[in-house]
């Protein structure tokens, strides 16, 4: 198995390896072509290219900030607002509807606890799930593993560290159940 595949199966992987580095340095080329695109048609193009999908109507506004971008895809009619991070070590699913706020930022990766093994920049990856109809306010962090329930909506700064279930809002850091919705 490639330190690539470990990556995207959640696995222990050495993030130096050559594999993955090429991945960054295409993402990080490609983006650079995004940010700096003469127009917001142009970008969106170009980040279609990039991302493994980019449903109907859905919108992209740049600057736009990822890892690899292949492991990210995006359902209809969304909104992903200026300023967005995704850490995609491992896939991040966003449904359709979805309106993700300035400067939120999801992370699929974390590192052990342990120093020794920080030293060694190990790193594990697990994905990130927003399902339809979610509304993320601006600056909230999305952290590995973390589903985000249909129509919910994490308040603006929100950390997020555990999966939040359907039709629920949450804020605060760590995010907590702020109430149920009614639908």
């Amino acid at each position: 198995m490639t330190e690539y595949e470990k990556m995207k199966e959640g696995q222990r992987f050495e993030g130096a390896d050559p594999e993955i580095n090429a991945g960054r340095a295409n993402a990080f080329s490609r983006l650079n072509e995004i940010n700096n695109a003469n127009s917001h048609a142009v970008a969106q193009k170009k980040l279609t290219a990039l991302l493994n999908h980019v449903g109907e109507s859905s919108i992209i506004n740049p600057p736009f900030y990822c890892e690899f971008g292949r492991q990210i895809s995006i359902g209809n009619n969304s909104l992903i607002n200026i300023g967005v991070t995704m850490l995609d070590g491992a896939p991040i699913t966003i449904g359709d509807h979805v309106m993700i706020g300035p400067s939120v930022q999801l992370y699929t990766a974390t590192h052990p606890i342990d120093f020794k093994a920080r030293r060694e920049w190990e790193t594990y990856c697990l994905p990130i799930v927003i399902e339809d109809d979610v509304w993320i306010g601006g600056n909230a962090v999305i952290n590995q593993g973390v589903t985000i329930g249909a129509r919910s909506i994490v308040a603006a700064n929100a950390v997020v560290n555990h999966d939040v279930p359907p039709d629920s809002m949450v804020g605060g850091t760590p995010a907590k159940l702020i109430k149920k919705l009614n639908t």
